[in-house]
């Protein structure tokens, strides 16, 4: 009888984890893809300090140089730690995605915004020229992406 049991038990569970994992992989077809970006990795490092800054102790913070072409984008993505963003060249438009609703800002060379964690938002190139990022990702599990690709939200209409 308690045979019968742990055989249901791990049937239960396999068809569980089947089902989990199938989701995953509907949610990454159903993610917009980026176009026209560039991605330069500068660095990386795993946080071993008790500074100030609210870092969680033993993940990591990576560093990347961004650049998208006119009319490019980076397709609805969000990130697990957030992000910092410095522009260092040309312009850019942010589609947030808040609930239901479509926030936008634009933000021009020298201007610098925050990515919160989680938050689903899309970047184009709305200028004439190649904006170029500077983007630092706090909190970024060990190993780990510091961004997860996300299906459009619908709350930006027209993108």
């Amino acid at each position: 009888m308690r045979r019968k049991r742990f055989k249901s038990a791990s049937a239960v569970g396999i068809l569980l984890l089947a089902l989990a994992l199938s989701g995953v992989a509907v949610i990454r077809a159903r993610a917009t893809p980026s176009s026209g970006l560039t991605n330069l990795p500068l660095a990386r490092g795993t946080n071993a300090s008790d500074g100030t800054i609210p870092l969680q102790v033993g993940t990591d913070v990576a560093m990347v140089q961004i650049t998208v072409d006119p009319g490019g984008s980076s397709g609805w993505h969000s990130h697990p730690g957030g992000a910092i963003v410095v522009v260092k060249q040309g312009s850019l438009t942010v589609y947030r995605s808040i609930g239901s609703q479509c926030e936008i800002a634009t933000y021009g060379a020298q201007q610098a915004f925050v990515e919160r964690p989680g938050e689903i938002d899309q970047v184009i190139n709305t200028g004439t020229i190649p904006y170029v990022l500077f983007v630092t990702f706090p909190n970024v599990p060990q190993g780990d992406s510091p961004r997860i690709d996300q299906p459009d939200p619908g709350t930006c209409p027209g993108l």
